[in-house]
């Protein structure tokens, strides 16, 4: 008798992408690595130009690229049926409206970063994710990484100690990079430099400290553009502990990050995605790498998260404690700075 795995016997899952932008083709590439697993049945990109470079992608992979349905409720009428899933990748300010239809749709939804605009969407999106039953991941690769899992499992576990303070970094030539596209466009972005690429570093320290903010100082800087590129921000954590977050997108050509995480027993290291882990433990004279498990990104993990082969590390409540700390941002640097509190 031929035993087969439960991968193998398992049909593919049918997703719909919801916008075909450069960040979206970044996240195709590694989804065609996973063929057995995944199947791209449908987009939605209204830019025929972005479609065109989607499709591409495809045919370089020997395939038939999927057809595009650039209206969202064209293509849940048309297609639900036949869907599991919807990978939505779009400006932020859509986010809470299309990952509200694809879930009253009756599909599962993995929704890129930062989840929603402010506090009231995130509370509104929890109420359809509870009312459908259906599955909400964020798109955060940080939170998804093995290498953040493991280093929240440590810190959970009391074997690093108390929890003393954070200190986190990310920079970007973001501010000339992004210019006269949407992501300095208030209206739809929501926010500039701390709530695009800096989104990844609230939700990554948020997640590391396991704890709610309970007040924040903060100061954004626009430096002379139509949104925040600079920011520094000192917070408070519900134990007492403290964080210092700093954003600056107007360096050199980059993009990296480093964040610090002090106890008692030990420094943690690692970055706003995951990018690495290693701790140097009480005793010790230098940080060692930690070694976890590979992962191909957001969309594996997603699958793993909807297969019940791991616990949901990014549900809506994360968007919702992410929101919550970027709303208190905004409020104390409209004050100058003054401390405000959480929630």
């Amino acid at each position: 008798m031929t035993v087969t795995s439960d991968i193998t016997l398992r049909q593919p899952v049918a997703v719909a992408i919801v916008g075909c932008g450069g960040m979206a083709r970044w996240h195709i590439r590694s989804m065609l690595q996973q063929r057995e697993t995944t199947s791209i049945t449908v987009v939605c990109e209204p830019s025929p130009e972005a479609y065109d470079a989607t499709a591409q992608l495809f045919r370089d992979a020997g395939l038939e690229p999927p057809p595009n349905q650039p209206d969202l409720s064209r293509l849940l009428g048309d297609y639900a049926d036949r869907l599991d899933a919807a990978f939505i990748i779009t400006p932020h300010a859509l986010h809470y409206d299309q990952a509200r239809r694809c879930l009253e749709a009756g599909l599962d939804v993995l929704l890129e970063k930062p989840m929603v605009m402010n506090e009231a969407e995130a509370r509104a999106l929890i109420e359809v994710r509870d009312r459908t039953g259906r599955l909400l991941v964020v798109a955060f690769p940080g939170s998804l990484s093995p290498q953040i899992r493991t280093a929240v499992k440590l810190l959970r576990s009391g074997e690093l100690g108390t929890l003393l303070s954070v200190s986190a970094t990310v920079w970007q030539n973001w501010g000339p990079g992004t210019a006269g596209s949407w992501r300095q466009q208030p209206e739809i972005s929501g926010g500039g430099f701390l709530f695009d690429t800096g989104a990844h570093m609230l939700n990554t320290v948020a997640d590391l400290a396991g704890e709610d903010f309970v007040e924040v100082a903060a100061w954004l800087d626009n430096h002379g553009r139509p949104v925040d590129t600079l920011a520094a921000v000192i917070g408070r954590l519900q134990s007492g502990a403290l964080v210092t977050l700093h954003g600056c997108g107007e360096t050199i050509p980059s993009c990296a990050s480093e964040v610090y995480v002090f106890c008692t027993k030990a420094i943690l290291r690692t970055g706003i995605w995951g990018e690495r882990l290693a701790i140097q433990r009480y005793g010790r004279k230098s940080l060692r790498k930690v070694r976890v498990p590979p992962s191909l990104g957001v969309w594996e993990q997603f699958l793993a998260v909807r297969d019940g082969r791991m616990p949901n590390p990014c549900p809506p409540e994360v968007g919702l404690r992410m929101a919550r700390l970027w709303d208190a941002i905004k409020a104390s640097a409209a004050q100058g700075g003054r401390p405000v509190k959480c929630g």
